[in-house]
């Protein structure tokens, strides 16, 4: 295979289903069948999965979803052609009829994923589960328990294991390249506006409403180095970290509590004016459709959108909101070999993207945390640097996010529903567990200042 492969489509062309779905059959060679799915949580993360199916009909077909908000359940009725028969407000009225798909993709609030994923499962259908898993440890391990119990096929939505830069990560470490691995520093950039829009103004901003930052941000990271990793066992685990600046002690001199009325709104990086009101929006796109997605506006899609903010929580300071999440983190890992690993999520970059070394005994490996790579190997016997790229880009389509991890995940869970094969799926349930254990045993060290034993 080619490196960086990817379908193309003519210069200016919107995704087309058909087009792209024989492109990149072209590339991944059909699937077995086509698989059906229900959709329970029609957000941002639910409508970015079912939307699979529009680019790739030959692979995926939605035939009903759950969704509590009106608008949300009605653009998915009209996008998928579905009738109102299949179309429920609550998805305990869905798991009232008959089992009528192949998977479910669970994407509700993260605080209620337990009792949807674990009817499921009950009920017969594969899962498609947002990550975390779950907010709470022993929820986790109850909705491990019940898919192993029903040999339920189940994909984390760990995206990173299914993106072709780590991919082709973990295969130059298993090949060699770099001897045996001493150490890894990575780091999450989440960039200073997105963390002011999803965890201080947004759903993820405090422990009651949803759950600790570095779960619901980076147990992407720390199930990533885990990957990478292999077999090889973490044993302990310290992490430190807090919430440093989005506090009321920071909020600027003549500062008001909203910035649609502030005199000093201007002079602050973090005003929603700037985030979601400085280009014409037309209708919603992220982050825009976080603040607002309903695009009938009588006034057009940004009268909506300042509406919102003038009145909702993506408009409030950020110095005078309910957060309480921390806003830098870093987790330190000791694994049974020796290595370390260092972890740290950072809200105060100028970049969303990830940077990885990881060092070993005979070179290193750098990676920017691009999709398109280059990875850079270094052998220290020859001096010698290679630039490795990806064997894969994402296509074109609507199933974009994460730079086209999510793509590669849906397609890698949809294969192996269609083939009755979890060999294919890099995200599975008990490895996905693990992982959740560490990030809460590093919260644990956090929050009690110790060193944590772990035996996962």
């Amino acid at each position: 295979m080619s490196q960086s492969q990817s379908p193309s489509l003519p210069a200016g062309s919107t995704p087309d289903g058909d087009l792209l779905d024989k492109e990149w059959t072209k590339i991944d060679g059909p699937q077995v069948r086509t698989v059906t799915a229900v959709v329970i949580g029609a957000g941002n993360r639910g409508q970015n999965y079912a939307n699979f199916a529009l680019d790739f009909p030959s692979r995926m077909r939605i035939v009903a979803v759950a969704e509590c908000q009106p608008h949300r359940l009605a653009r998915m009725r009209q996008n998928f052609g579905l009738s109102t028969d299949v179309c429920f407000s609550d998805w305990r009225d869905l798991l009232a009829k008959e089992k009528m798909a192949d998977m479910a993709i669970v994407a509700t609030q993260d605080r209620m994923h337990r009792e949807p994923a674990i009817a499921l499962a009950r009920q017969g259908y594969h899962l498609l589960l947002e990550k975390p898993m779950a907010v709470d440890e022993a929820e986790c391990e109850d909705i491990a328990r019940v898919c192993q119990e029903q040999n339920t096929l189940v994909a984390v939505c760990h995206v990173l294991r299914y993106f072709p830069p780590c991919v082709k990560i973990r295969e130059i470490i298993d090949s060699g390249a770099i001897g045996q691995v001493v150490t890894i520093n990575h780091v999450e950039n989440i960039l200073y506006w997105h963390f002011a829009h999803s965890f201080v103004r947004g759903n993820w901003r405090n422990l009651s409403a949803s759950t600790f930052s570095l779960l619901a941000k980076c147990c992407h990271d720390i199930d990533l180095i885990m990957y990478w990793m292999g077999d090889r066992r973490c044993t302990q685990i310290q992490s430190f970290g807090g919430l440093y600046h989005f506090r009321e002690s920071q909020k600027p001199k003549n500062a008001t509590d909203r910035c649609m009325n502030c005199p000093v709104e201007t002079d602050c990086a973090f005003s929603a004016q700037k985030i979601y009101l400085k280009s014409e929006n037309q209708r919603p796109r992220w982050p825009m459709s976080a603040v607002c997605d309903i695009e009938d506006h009588p006034r057009g899609y940004k009268a909506a959108l300042t509406e919102a903010l003038t009145t909702g929580p993506y408009g409030r300071c950020v110095y005078a909101c309910d957060n309480d999440v921390c806003d830098h983190q870093t987790v330190n890992m000791e694994f049974e070999t020796g290595a370390t690993a260092v972890m740290t999520m950072n809200a105060f970059t100028r970049n969303m993207c990830r940077e990885t070394r990881i060092c070993g005994t005979k070179g290193e490996l750098r990676w920017d945390g691009s999709s398109k790579g280059p990875i850079f190997v270094y052998d220290f016997n020859t001096n010698a640097e290679k630039a490795v790229r990806p064997d894969l880009i994402a296509p074109p389509c609507r199933t974009s996010g994460h730079d086209g991890a999510d793509f590669f995940l849906v397609n890698a869970f949809l294969k192996a529903v269609a083939s009755n094969d979890p060999g294919l799926i890099s995200s599975g349930i008990q490895d996905s567990l693990r992982s959740h254990k560490l990030v809460f045993a590093a919260e644990k060290s956090r929050l009690s200042g110790t060193i944590e034993s772990v035996d996962i």
